[in-house]
């Protein structure tokens, strides 16, 4: 298992330990899964299927550290006035 930290936002912002896939896996190159994409009847481009590699797990994290939900400083909703504005001062 080799493990890297991760910021998300699901299922709450945090910091979260992840499995990462092998470097030496023959099956997927270390990209975790394979893509195949598929035609439709015609023979142009449809989607495109995602297979998962046996050698990690990609629902395998833990929460390290929790992160706020909201900025902890207030938000200006009124912008700064113009120093160089044409209109007069009245």
């Amino acid at each position: 298992m080799r493990l890297r930290i991760e910021r998300d936002d699901w299922p709450r912002p945090g910091l979260y330990l992840t499995d990462t896939p092998r470097s030496d896996c023959p099956q997927c190159q270390e990209e975790g899964g394979i893509e195949e994409d598929y035609g439709d009847e015609t023979g142009d481009y449809a989607g495109t299927n995602y297979w998962p590699c046996t050698c990690w797990h990609d629902n395998a994290r833990w929460l390290l550290l929790p992160l706020p939900r909201h900025a902890l400083w207030p938000r200006h909703t009124n912008p700064a006035p113009d120093p160089w504005s044409d209109e007069p001062p009245f």
